[in-house]
């Protein structure tokens, strides 16, 4: 996992150049108060979750997660690193070398997968959205922007060297983080028309197979 390093702030303790000094005790411990951390702010967002709250979700002591992270904030403001880091990291594929049924593919189902795996981080970066972004405003413009700047003027390359339809590259990193995240955010939502209490994994397997064949077939990729 890598942090990006302008998220971190003085007591945050958890930035890359830090990382190489860790102790595998202190390793496990923070992933555990990550992990914990992400699922009480997915549900009670960031006004509503305490560090008494995310120490239980974590199974550590209150104590803990102040030494690590230093506050509530600083702890917020990393699991929101975390989660766009581990979002960018499948786009790495996308190269004006590779193959772009191949590349958009892998990208599609890495995507589908972390929804699967770990809905409530996507449901934190949406909140944290809806609100504004104001914690996650920088990183937007200094991470995630530049990323599908690039990676949409591959895919312009793929367009202009024929390997693929005519897409605005921009819009369809809108509409592939739409059709896969809401697999997350909205879970409740599929759920209730599917008519079952939660989205099994062949439900969320079938979903997979339709978002990626509709997005190569609008890419001219099947």
């Amino acid at each position: 996992m890598t942090i990006p390093l302008s998220c971190a702030a003085p007591g945050d303790r958890a930035d890359e150049a830090d990382k190489s000094t860790k102790g595998p005790i202190r390793q496990a411990n923070e992933a555990l108060i990550l992990a914990g951390a992400e699922r009480v702010f997915a549900r009670a967002g960031f006004g509503g979750a305490t560090m008494a709250a995310i120490a239980e979700a974590s199974g550590l002591p209150k104590a803990n997660l102040h030494y690590y992270f230093g506050s509530k904030k600083a702890l917020y403001r990393v699991v929101l690193a975390r989660i766009l880091a581990d979002w960018l990291l499948p786009a790495h594929g996308i190269t004006l070398e590779a193959d772009p049924r191949q590349a958009i593919e892998h990208y599609i189902r890495a995507k589908m997968a972390l929804s699967a795996q770990r809905p409530d981080a996507s449901r934190v970066f949406a909140n944290e959205l809806l609100h504004g972004a104001p914690v996650l405003g920088e990183l937007l413009a200094t991470e995630l922007s530049p990323m599908v700047r690039e990676k949409a003027a591959v895919i312009q390359g793929w367009v202009e060297a024929g390997r693929m339809a005519p897409v605005d590259g921009t819009h369809l990193f809108f509409t592939i983080w739409s059709a896969t995240q809401t697999y997350a955010d909205f879970e409740v939502q599929i759920s209730a028309v599917l008519g079952t209490p939660s989205l099994a994994p062949e439900a969320h397997a079938r979903a997979t197979e339709h978002v990626v064949s509709l997005v190569l077939r609008g890419c001219g990729l099947l």
